[in-house]
């Protein structure tokens, strides 16, 4: 005689943010549902280190997105998250900084809302933190920066956008996926008012063994992209505190160097 029918269980997608790329500075729930988890649907931009920690026999779901070239479409990411919870699995999904800033985090949870999906977000250290952190570049500062902004170089309607006043002044403005874009954005910047000689700084791989830190004034962004062949993830930040964190910077290294 069979036994009574059971429902299946629906399973509960945790949206992870994985941080700007060293495992060191995962969250402790992130680390521990990584290590624990049975699916990871990943973005590109997580770390090599940080898949490494997942368990042995996981399945690994790669949706990762390059400019143009998008493994999976974000409605076919939303289906899937939904798909397998459905079937009773829990999924993590892992993303590169934090999943809601410009993660789509939130269009990933609405969708499980509406699936009538559990959702669980476990938020990440986002790049623009992780970035200016391992480069020493305080976003606000007393003297020089009360304002912080993040905007996103490649969206829709970039070049109609009004960004007069995100940057100068006691402002600092830190531009997420811009490398791309970088030529329309110094045009953009100065057209809407911003100084030619503004400081800013471009920082590559993030808190990885290969950061790389290149600082110029505004005008000069496209060429610093273009010769220094910056590739992405990069994050530019512009305003005062990237020149006095070079000044600072260049102190203590003479003064270890004595």
């Amino acid at each position: 005689m069979q036994g009574p029918h059971l429902e299946s269980r629906t399973g509960t997608v945790h949206l992870v943010g994985a941080g700007p790329g060293d495992p060191d500075l995962l969250t402790l729930r992130a680390a521990r549902l990584i290590m624990s988890a049975g699916l990871i649907v990943h973005d590109g931009l997580v770390s090599p280190e940080i898949m490494a920690m997942a368990r042995a026999g996981a399945r690994l779901v790669s949706v990762a997105k390059a400019r143009s070239n998008h493994t999976m479409k974000q409605d076919a990411i939303n289906a899937l998250l939904v798909r397998e919870a459905l079937a009773g699995h829990d999924v993590v999904r892992l993303k590169g900084g934090d999943p809601f800033i410009f993660g789509r985090g939130g269009e990933e949870a609405e969708a499980c809302r509406a699936a009538g999906v559990p959702v669980q977000v476990v938020p990440g250290i986002t790049s623009a933190l992780g970035a200016s952190a391992a480069a020493q570049i305080p976003l606000t500062h007393r003297d020089s920066a009360s304002i912080v902004t993040f905007v996103a170089g490649q969206c829709k309607g970039l070049t109609e956008q009004d960004w007069a006043g995100l940057a100068g002044k006691d402002r600092t403005l830190v531009i997420f996926m811009g490398v791309a874009t970088a030529a329309q954005i110094a045009e953009k910047l100065m057209a809407d008012g911003l100084a030619p000689e503004t400081p800013l700084a471009v920082i590559e791989n993030a808190t990885r063994s290969e950061m790389r830190v290149l600082r110029g004034p505004l005008a000069g962004l496209p060429d610093l992209v273009q010769g220094q062949r910056v590739r992405s993830p990069a994050l530019i930040v512009i305003g005062q505190v990237t020149a006095e964190s070079d000044t600072a910077l260049h102190a203590i290294a003479l003064e270890a160097a004595q």
